[in-house]
């Protein structure tokens, strides 16, 4: 019951990753409220608004924050970048960077006033490797590293971590927002040749969300089935 007394918020918890840690906390003693578009507290990430109000109804249902799993994000078109559509670009960057940005700033003064929290920002293998025709998704990942590289250096001395988590391809929802071609590369690209899963995913978030995870900062976590190369 490693979660025990500890509250937390998991953004995109309606579906795949996000939906694994969140019943595992709750399993090991958490509260846990679901950020989601469709979720009993509704929450569009990319609207600063919505995430302030998302704050205010989680601290009255559990009564703060201590952990923030940012785990909600979308694809985006898979095109070659000399067609690829502006409006999806900035919809990605929308959902997937400013989203980043609006959680983290939207929970951190709670964090900071009781000195204690735990951040974990799902990125991507493709923030670090890039993938072809998935310049958008592959962008806004690395941003989100970047962020939460720098994020941490600003609070360690706060008892709060960040880190970033960097999955290979898993198969979730998301995977309806691919073609196939792109799923196939993914796959072609993974040495033990499979797609990773929510679980295994889930065990390395929930172990950085964790007291457990009290040195650990800043750092980039892969879980990619050996397709990271650095």
């Amino acid at each position: 019951m490693r979660f025990k007394g500890r509250r937390a918020v998991v953004t995109g918890g309606l579906s795949g990753i996000g939906e694994a840690v969140a019943r595992r906390i709750a399993a090991e003693g958490g509260k846990v409220a679901i950020w989601d578009v469709n979720s009993a507290i509704p929450t569009d990430i990319s609207d600063y608004a919505s995430v302030e109000a998302a704050v205010a109804e989680t601290v009255k249902q559990i009564g703060g924050i201590d952990i923030l799993v940012n785990s909600a994000g979308i694809t985006g078109p898979t095109v070659p970048v000399d067609g690829f559509p502006i409006d999806g670009w900035i919809k990605t960057m929308a959902v997937n960077v400013n989203g980043t940005f609006f959680t983290n700033r939207a929970v951190l003064p709670l964090m900071i006033a009781q000195n204690y929290g735990r951040i974990v920002n799902i990125a991507s293998i493709a923030g670090k490797e890039g993938n072809p025709n998935a310049s958008a998704y592959s962008a806004s990942k690395a941003a989100v590293i970047g962020f939460t590289k720098s994020l941490a250096k600003e609070t360690a001395k706060h008892d709060i971590t960040a880190n970033a988590v960097t999955p290979a391809a898993v198969r979730t929802p998301i995977f309806d927002q691919m073609p196939q071609s792109h799923i196939d590369f993914m796959l072609s690209k993974i040495p033990k040749g499979r797609f990773g899963t929510v679980e295994e995913n889930a065990s390395l978030i929930c172990w950085l969300a964790s007291e457990e995870c009290s040195f650990s900062t800043g750092a980039v976590f892969d879980i990619s089935g050996g397709r990271a190369t650095y």
